[in-house]
């Protein structure tokens, strides 16, 4: 029988101390850490904590290409989108090619967040051409109250109590009173954005369609007398596929009443919004309003724009910001608006200033998204499926140790002693992992650390059974130990790397909850390597000087008798043969 190397063999048997002590204080700082960062329990995803799912599919009808460059920008704005709403921990990712998972937890508005996500927020500023209420009383158009700096809104004749918010610079207080429009419909189409400001309503031709007419505007025409801004199909389909450049009709709602708009081509870009900001003004008691600063272009622009239309008539002298081709606000401007900043103000409430303002500060999303599925899970649900998981891991956990308590007897508790150490692990840095990268645990992810009982277990059985081979060869328990730590390490580093390969790969190829389980299946992997090398293998060259270990008790799993140990075999040399000459044989 070949004898182990002494140098290797005799420093491995003789510090494995150090190695515990290594591990012991990893589990000690990382616990010290957990603790003091605040964050004792591993964050929870929306299937355990509650919350709502989203999943939105991309659709390529805005002349965008479904690519990933665009899908990946969407991802970003919607991001940018949800936190604005103070939603720290929700997550927006990708689901193959052309789907978008928004994961939000509970105590969120979640309608408010399904309208910032889904919503494509393409925006334009157009100049009003036209507007009145529709599915009631017709409203004349020119009974908007005004918003002035110092004087009360004038009386509405109308039984329409529209109220058109202002569109002014924030340095200034203009006043307009309200009057009278000046020009029907087919006028406004020939006028488009920039009428002559000395028309009057004597000179205006007839509402009936004029020789001149396009068929464009004809057809334009006859859409905005038959819409029905009061059908929600009818308001779906107002303005569905305008292009920027051309004028459209569109529908909004003031006060509960909604407006039909006749709009002309888009004079500013959202795009061109460079921030905008919901305030609440104090001084004027306007209540919420919404600021903007426009960029370069967009100052120059909207300077323009309204030093046009405050040259005209109400309803010509306002602008409708249209959004996703509904009308969310059709200021009138009475001066020309310089400086690149503005100020949105209207009946708006809380939730609708910094909605809109959300939408104009992050921009449009490059492709349209349809709602798949919504998917609401609420915090009571939530617990019970993670007492479900807890209680799974827990029963597998117990038939494991009792399965080790039955075959290994002794060595069942260096086994249980590692499970320990590997859950210990595994709890702590979920916990951390939580605020430091993201990681929450999901359902997936619980089943993927019930899995990763059975690869640690798998792991201790490898080497215990090599160290029974060594015994029924011959071999004591400590020279056993040492001869079968190489063959069993070898094994061991090939099986794990194998699980770890298969959840790097499940984790790449896939996206959402499934990406849960391969994380805790590969971190898992990590740590029954780290704890079979500085925990099991340690612990078990330790009991290998004890006398319950060494001398083979019947209960300590290692028993030569038990185990059909054979006697070692002895080589005996080969006896001399006889003396004298060697007669050799002819072929």
């Amino acid at each position: 029988m070949a004898a182990p190397k002494k140098g290797r063999s005799a420093n491995a048997q003789s510090k494995p101390g150090r190695a515990l002590a290594l591990i012991l204080i990893a589990i000690v700082a990382l616990t010290g850490g957990m603790f003091l960062s605040g964050h004792t329990t591993p964050r929870l995803g929306i299937d355990l904590a509650g919350g709502t799912s989203i999943t939105l599919k991309a659709k390529a009808d805005q002349g965008s290409a479904i690519n990933k460059a665009n899908m990946d920008t969407a991802v970003e704005i919607m991001n940018r989108r949800v936190n604005g709403l103070g939603v720290s921990e929700a997550e927006v990712q990708t689901q193959g090619d052309s789907n978008i998972i928004v994961n939000i937890p509970k105590g969120t508005n979640s309608k408010e967040a399904r309208d910032q996500v889904g919503t494509t927020a393409k925006l334009y500023f157009r100049p009003v051409l036209a507007q009145e209420a529709t599915g009631g009383p017709a409203a004349d158009p020119s009974a908007s109250p005004s918003a002035s700096g110092s004087g009360a809104p004038s009386p509405s004749p109308s039984t329409s109590e529209k109220s058109s918010p202002s569109a002014s610079a924030p340095s200034s207080s203009p006043s307009a009173s309200a009057t009278s429009q000046g020009r029907p419909v087919t006028d406004a189409l020939k006028a488009t954005t920039s009428p002559s400001p000395s028309a009057k309503a004597s000179d205006a031709p007839t509402p009936s369609a004029t020789p001149s007419a396009s068929a464009d505007d004809a057809a334009l025409q006859a859409q905005y007398a038959a819409l029905d801004c009061t059908d929600k199909e009818a308001r779906l389909a107002a303005g569905d596929g305008a292009k920027p450049e051309k004028s459209t009709i569109g529908c909004g709602q003031m006060q509960g009443v909604w407006y039909k708009y006749l709009l002309g081509p888009a004079a500013v870009d959202g795009t061109e919004v460079d921030k905008a900001q919901a305030v609440y003004d104090t001084q004027t008691a306007a209540g919420w309003q919404v600021t903007m600063k426009f960029n370069n272009k967009g100052a120059k622009k909207f300077a323009d724009i309204t030093g046009q239309l405050a040259q005209n008539q109400q309803p010509q002298n306002e602008f409708g910001i249209v959004l996703d081709g509904e009308v969310v606000s059709s200021p009138y401007v009475s001066s020309a608006i310089t400086g690149g900043q503005a100020q949105i103000s209207g009946s708006f409430t809380q939730d609708e200033a910094q909605g809109l303002a959300n939408m104009l500060s992050y921009g449009a999303l490059p492709l349209s998204f349809e709602e798949q599925s919504i998917t609401t899970v609420t915090a009571a649900l939530g617990g019970d499926q993670l007492h479900a998981g807890l209680l799974a891991g827990a029963i597998g956990l117990a038939l494991v140790i009792i399965y080790l308590v039955a075959y290994y007897r002794g060595l069942s508790l260096i086994a249980i002693a590692s499970l320990l150490v590997s859950a210990a692990l595994t709890y702590v840095l979920m916990s951390l992992l939580g605020p430091t990268i993201g990681f929450a645990l999901n359902l997936p992810a619980v089943c993927g650390a019930i899995v990763a009982i059975g690869i640690t277990a798998d792991s201790f059985i490898v080497y215990f059974e090599r160290i029974r081979d060594e015994i029924r060869e011959g071999r004591s328990l400590r020279p056993a130990v040492e001869r079968a730590w190489p063959r069993a390490r070898r094994t061991i580093l090939v099986s794990d790397f194998v699980s770890f390969l298969a959840a790097a790969v499940l984790f790449i190829v896939t996206v959402g909850k499934v990406q849960g389980f391969a994380f805790t299946l590969g971190l898992t992997t990590v740590l029954d390597v780290v704890v079979v090398f500085f925990f099991t293998k340690p612990l078990m060259t330790l009991a290998a000087r004890r006398k319950f270990f060494a001398q083979g008790h019947k209960w300590s799993g290692l028993d030569p008798k038990s185990l059909g140990a054979q006697p070692p075999l002895r080589r005996t040399r080969r006896p001399a043969g006889p003396a004298g000459p060697v007669e050799t044989k002819e072929a």
